[in-house]
């Protein structure tokens, strides 16, 4: 799915205090990563492509794996503050990896303004996601700051690299195989989509079906009520509406990051009556909303998100997979309630998971492993060139990502903040990822150099946004009394607010600009006419 824009890599940046002024951070993630290369599959195995590719790649241990290529460190100059941290992470996460290297890179950050020191690591979508790199944190981490680090260097051995020959002949014995999985696939899902709906049996699914024909020519009330659910849980195949990222992306990206505590979410779960994802999902809507106006760009209709969603079950043989589904759920960017909006975040969440019981995730990630890899190429292609004319069904990526509660530590070093990086993709260039660790929750946002150039104002915008909820629902934050949280909301604008007042700026800035321009061409000419006049008397004398 990768293009010469887009990039199939996922990242987090860890933070981590200081145990020590002698404290050396690059030589102790270098040596935890050293000794975790012979216990960990995904930091050794490399990627084979198949000739013409006539099938997926294979994996293979690298035989010439090397240490110093993977883990870097670098420093940013004075003052070192977030903007620039930010800055530097988006230049990293917008290179593509070398696929002659097993897909991970980890980057030693020195130089931060608050004594802290940060590590980026960078790992590809197809060898593990987002739940699998939480199990990958915890296992480069310890509970205690004073832990003995439990793995130490085995010796193993790398592969063979196959030839063309080999991955061909491969190919072929895959391709044989594949008609019948393909085809216990297919009567697997209608299998579903029948049980789904209530079905339990193949020829009640035709006698099913003709009762919802009739039922749509009213004569059965209990198959136009099926008819209306299976309505209400489809897959969104309409464009959504457009929004200025919603466009092809450059190679370029932009990255910013803010946190909060996570007792301020739990406090509005508690008082809206929803749960933490719906608030999230209701803080985005708002941020999202509010920016939109302050660009004059807010769409009549609603957003749509897609959410991925983990399928993992805790029973996988191999936890290095790629287990990841995802859900369209609809944001309520045309609500100008905030309460509303979480109420309607709520119910879009509920809906989108009855779109798991239609269709199950591990059907679809069976289903990849049937494709033709040279069609599926094609169609990410055109879809690639496409992304400037057509919407896809979706406007961003929304990702919750539960985190540890427990304090990690890196030999010795107190991890502060795990803030998610996450990916975009043609036609959907902006990626809000939240994750949560210990007591709080951090927001990254991605987003593509160009189609959203004021990606800290939009984090900011959430920050706001929390602000607003508190204000809407009248709860109380901790370590606050009511007046005070009184004279806090009156004297915090809303996120809403907050854009239409700089988009007033901006626009008050612009007539100014325009003002003194022409003040300025005036006066010029004004000037040039009589320099002009004295030329002419000169010349006439």
């Amino acid at each position: 799915m990768e293009t010469p824009n887009t990039y199939g890599h996922v990242n987090g940046l860890a933070l981590y205090q200081r145990p020590s002024p002698d404290f050396k951070p690059f030589e102790e993630v270098r040596a935890r990563f050293g000794a975790m290369v012979g216990h960990i599959d995904p930091l050794r195995r490399r990627v084979a492509e198949v000739p013409f590719g006539l099938d997926h790649p294979y994996w293979f241990d690298d035989p010439e794996f090397d240490l110093d290529y993977h883990v870097r460190e670098i420093g940013l100059a004075p003052p070192g503050n977030s903007e620039q941290l930010g800055e530097q992470v988006a230049r990293i996460i917008g290179r593509p990896m070398d696929r002659r290297h097993p897909l991970w890179e980890v980057y030693v950050i020195e130089g931060l303004d608050d004594g802290h020191w940060a590590l980026l690591t960078k790992f590809h979508h197809a060898t593990i996601d987002g739940a699998a790199g939480v199990i990958m944190l915890r296992m480069m981490t310890d509970l205690a700051p004073d832990a003995e680090f439990p793995f130490v260097e085995v010796p193993w051995q790398g592969e063979h690299v196959p030839s063309d020959t080999e991955l061909l002949q491969q190919t072929v014995r895959h391709l044989v195989a594949n008609p019948v999985k393909a085809t216990r696939l297919s009567l697997r899902m209608v299998r579903n989509l029948a049980d789904a709906a209530g079905i339990t049996s193949l020829s009640g699914a035709a006698s099913r079906a003709r009762d919802v024909i009739a039922g749509a020519a009213g004569r059965s009330e209990e198959s136009a009520q099926l008819s209306e659910q299976l309505r209400k849980v489809s897959m969104p195949l309409t464009p959504a509406p457009p929004t200025p990222w919603n466009k092809a992306v450059g190679p370029h990206r932009r990255f910013a990051m803010r946190s909060v505590p996570l007792d301020d979410i739990k406090i509005l779960k508690n008082a809206t009556g929803g749960t933490v994802n719906d608030v999230v999902m209701a803080i985005c809507a708002g941020a999202l909303r509010a920016y939109l106006l302050g660009h004059d760009a807010l769409p009549d209709a609603p957003l749509r998100s897609m959410v991925p969603v983990s399928v993992r079950t805790g029973l996988e043989e191999d936890p290095w997979t790629n287990l990841v589904s995802s859900l369209v759920a609809e944001l309520p960017t045309d609500c100008d309630d905030p309460l509303e909006r979480v109420a309607r975040c709520r119910d879009a969440m509920q809906v989108a998971k009855q779109q798991l019981d239609l269709v199950p995730a591990d059907a679809i990630m069976r289903a990849t492993e049937v494709t033709s890899p040279i069609v599926a190429t094609a169609a990410i292609r055109l879809q690639a060139r496409l992304a400037d004319r057509f919407n896809l069904p979706v406007n961003v990526v929304i990702s919750n990502v539960p985190g540890p509660r427990e304090p990690l530590y890196l030999a010795g070093a107190k991890l502060d903040a795990y803030v998610p990086v996450s990916t975009i993709s043609n036609g959907v260039g902006l990626n809000i990822t939240v994750h949560s660790y210990e007591d709080r929750l951090d927001f990254g946002l991605v987003a593509d150099r160009d189609l959203v150039p004021d990606l800290w104002d939009l984090v900011d915008l959430h920050i706001a946004e929390i602000d607003t909820l508190f204000e809407a629902t009248g709860a109380q934050r901790p370590g606050s009394d009511a007046a005070s949280r009184r004279r806090s909301a009156a004297k915090q604008p809303s996120a809403e607010k907050s854009a239409r007042k700089k988009s007033a700026r901006k626009s008050t800035a612009k007539k100014t600009a325009a003002k003194k321009s022409a003040a300025r061409k005036t006066t010029a000419k004004k000037t040039a006419a009589k320099k002009s006049g004295v030329t002419k008397r000169r010349a006439a004398s």
